[in-house]
């Protein structure tokens, strides 16, 4: 069997950078393949601006603020269409800031679904979305209702590892869902707090089919989901424990040379942001520029990482993504599968 069924990363995930100019203009990445996205989640590098989402299954500018638990925005003038290889811009600031450096990391899923559920006897309510079961990635537009437990249909056809789920009202943050740390628990992407305890999920794991969410604690309203599955040689969700050393941090088997990383520590008794890091802010090891999903703050530097053939290894001690017996979580996507389908290795960087 071959090691991986992705070997061309960028067919399904790219990070790109750019200058903003405030003008109308498109954006187009630089990855192997064409690739349209499904989701585009942008930040300004060089100031404090929220961060921002937007999907092809809301529609072109549909915006959220993945920082915040703000109400979704309507603003064409933020990313406008997207495109057979990147996606277009208008004017606005959040991003398109003149003489600002921005960062988007963006994945594609392709094939549309929709779920009556009534009808197809899968879930309480119906979804619908955009889904690539090769990459292990989908997205999900769904209502809930009442008060009481709900399944909804996620549309991957495999159990997944993670989920990011926010309601589009205001006042509803965005809840996730890990593996690692089970179906009692959620963390929230807009907020450095630890795991907490709670029916979020009807402490119910999902199948392959529907995830279970409970409206008492989310709230009625309607929502949009992004599930992921691992998949050998592009994705890993997973978790690992800190042993607080730089010169030889805890390293971390995905099987692929990683392109993008976000980690997050689970543990009460310290808080710690979310921090992402990527293959195109730095190019070569040691990677140390990073920004916070859970805050505006512009881009740092810290949180040293080596990104290699097969993982990633710390490179500092920092509690935000290797302190002494912390256990954290992570997402993390390839830039190179460790081996391809017929057997080229990946390089060391």
């Amino acid at each position: 069997m071959a090691y991986t069924t992705i070997d061309d990363p960028t067919a399904y995930f790219q990070t790109v950078l750019y200058t903003g100019n405030g003008q109308a203009r498109s954006i187009t990445f630089d990855g192997n393949t064409d690739m349209q996205p499904d989701w585009v989640w942008g930040k300004i590098r060089s100031q404090s601006y929220s961060h921002r989402s937007f999907d092809s299954v809301r529609g072109a500018g549909k915006g959220l603020h993945n920082d915040t638990n703000e109400a979704e925005f309507t603003q064409i003038q933020n990313v406008s269409s997207f495109n057979s290889n990147g996606f277009s811009l208008g004017t606005d600031n959040g991003m398109n800031s003149n003489g600002d450096t921005h960062v988007a990391w963006c994945w594609k899923a392709g094939t549309s679904f929709t779920n009556d559920a009534s009808s197809t006897g899968i879930g309480d309510i119906d979804s619908d979305g955009s889904v690539s079961a090769t990459a292990g990635f989908s997205i999900a537009k769904f209502t809930t209702t009442g008060s009481s437990v709900q399944t909804v249909a996620h549309g991957l056809g495999s159990i997944p590892d993670m989920y990011i789920v926010k309601g589009r009202a205001n006042g509803t943050s965005w809840f996730v869902y890990h593996k690692d740390i089970g179906n009692t628990h959620y963390l929230k992407l807009n907020a450095s707090e630890a795991k907490t305890d709670n029916p979020m999920w009807g402490d119910t794991s999902p199948t392959s089919t529907v995830f279970s969410i409970n409206p008492d604690n989310f709230g009625a309203t309607t929502s949009i989901g992004y599930f992921f599955k691992s998949i050998k040689g592009y994705s890993k969700f997973g978790s690992y424990t800190g042993n607080g050393q730089s010169s030889e941090g805890t390293f971390v088997y995905t099987g692929f040379k990683p392109s993008f990383i976000i980690r997050k520590n689970i543990d009460g008794g310290v808080t710690e942001s979310w921090i992402m890091q990527d293959n195109k802010r730095n190019t070569f090891n040691v990677v140390d520029k990073w920004l916070e999903a859970n805050a505006n703050v512009a881009e740092d530097t810290a949180y040293q990482t080596d990104f290699l053939s097969n993982g990633f290894k710390m490179r500092s001690n920092n509690d935000g993504t290797n302190r002494s017996a912390t256990n954290y979580i992570y997402m993390a996507f390839a830039e190179n599968p460790f081996t391809t389908s017929s057997g080229i290795p990946a390089c060391a960087r």
